[in-house]
């Protein structure tokens, strides 16, 4: 069973009443839809990878108590009223990658697979890749994808070396792009690195834009004294929480903010648990 970041943590969280309807909006690999579960929780899954969906429709095929839809949750009050899943007593959010994601989807997730190719969508509907983006905007037209979505402080000077890189040739793999950033911040480059991927990667899936619009629709199907529980993983994503949590006046479990500890891989360590009741 994949282990989830923060599994314990978050399911506590989630307060599970057995019966009650939930949804996991980002089932993933199904760790903490396992969980869940095994609490006795009745569960709507959802997933934009239509391969880990199915995947988990193989694995949990006898249980009665699941339903699975392959969608953004972006568009998750839509998805939970065609399920019939209105008055939920808790959401759950983990925005991270999953493990298989990363290793085996050979999309360009991760810059330490150098062969692969600079696409980066994690739904097929999807019509613009890391590639395409990288290779036909504009100067700054990528300079504010990459100080906006990573904050990164060499965005300018990376955004400027990839236009005069693509002018001999177009960028295609991991390790060009891995590559060109080292030449542009030689002493200390994989940070960089890691937040150029990261914005890319924010860019082609339309991230932020969809964690707002979900957060947004999560309290209308939410119960009153339910909780939405999100595990973040860099800034952007906790600033956006934190927004939502004051501009609708809402209460948070606890000022105190449970993280990942060390024993977490350390793409996992930077994640952050807020649980807010409704």
């Amino acid at each position: 069973m994949h282990r989830s970041v923060l599994l314990n943590e978050s399911i506590s969280s989630l307060h599970i009443q057995p019966g009650g309807r939930y949804i996991d909006a980002t089932a993933g690999e199904g760790g903490h839809l396992w969980a869940m579960l095994q609490k006795g929780a009745v569960v709507l899954a959802i997933d934009r990878d239509k391969n880990q969906i199915a995947n988990l429709k193989s694995m949990y095929k006898d249980k009665k108590n699941v339903l699975f839809e392959h969608g953004n949750f972006a568009d998750i009050k839509q998805i939970a009223l065609e399920k019939g899943f209105t008055s939920v007593l808790g959401i759950l959010f983990d925005l991270g990658l999953s493990n298989e994601q990363l290793q085996n989807r050979g999309i360009g997730l991760s810059y330490k697979k150098k062969d692969e190719l600079l696409d980066m969508r994690l739904d097929e509907s999807i019509d613009i890749s890391a590639r395409q983006l990288l290779n036909s905007l504009s100067e700054d037209q990528l300079y504010k994808i990459f100080a906006k979505n990573s904050e990164d402080l060499h965005s300018r000077q990376i955004a400027h070396a990839i236009i005069e890189e693509r002018r001999k040739r177009p960028l295609e793999i991991v390790n060009e792009l891995v590559s060109l950033i080292k030449k542009v911040v030689p002493d200390s480059p994989n940070g960089s690195i890691a937040r150029i991927f990261q914005a890319l990667r924010i860019e082609v899936n339309n991230e932020l834009f969809n964690l707002e619009s979900a957060l947004k629709q999560s309290l209308s199907i939410v119960a009153s004294g339910g909780r939405i529980v999100i595990i973040s993983f860099h800034s952007l994503e906790d600033r956006i929480v934190k927004q939502f949590i004051k501009s609708n006046n809402l209460k948070q479990l606890s000022k105190v903010i449970v993280r990942a500890g060390r024993d977490h891989f350390s793409f996992e360590r930077s994640a952050k648990l807020r649980v807010i009741l409704v």
